[in-house]
């Protein structure tokens, strides 16, 4: 599923991914290739099935472009580091920026904020985000 949505472009399923109904604090990375994407902060429930967030880490840690798959208008969201596609953004997210970030879970990784430096052993036991838990790179 990681290689298929960050490498293929697909998608998960709504309400599938491991980190739609995740509240734990701290940063979530590319899965890919680690960069900082998105804090838990400004993490929120869209009802939309896809973990979103209302703001980046830091403006430059994404690319958009136009997508026109699915004979729709979207705006696709990837790394700026390693090109991974990560979701799409939309203009209906909350205040104060307006927009929602719609990420797949699959394209994600976790570093919670009390986590050793190393490695991130306490999230690793939720089943469903184990595979996406950690502040190393994923081999795809």
């Amino acid at each position: 599923m990681q290689y298929h949505v960050t490498q293929e472009r697909g998608t998960e399923s709504a309400f599938t991914g491991g980190f739609t109904h995740h509240k734990d604090e701290g940063t979530y990375t590319c899965v890919v290739c680690g960069a900082l994407l998105f804090s838990s902060n400004t993490k929120f429930d869209s009802g939309s099935g896809w973990p979103s967030f209302f703001d980046l880490v830091k403006e430059e840690s994404v690319t958009v472009s136009d997508d026109f798959s699915y004979g729709m208008h979207r705006v696709e969201i990837t790394c700026s580091q390693c090109g991974a596609h990560l979701g799409h953004l939309f203009d209906d997210g909350p205040r104060p920026t307006g927009k929602r970030y719609c990420i797949n879970s699959a394209s994600l990784g976790f570093q919670p904020n009390d986590a050793p430096s190393s490695t991130s052993s306490s999230a690793a036991e939720d089943g469903a985000a184990s595979r996406s838990v950690s502040n190393r790179k994923t081999e795809l």
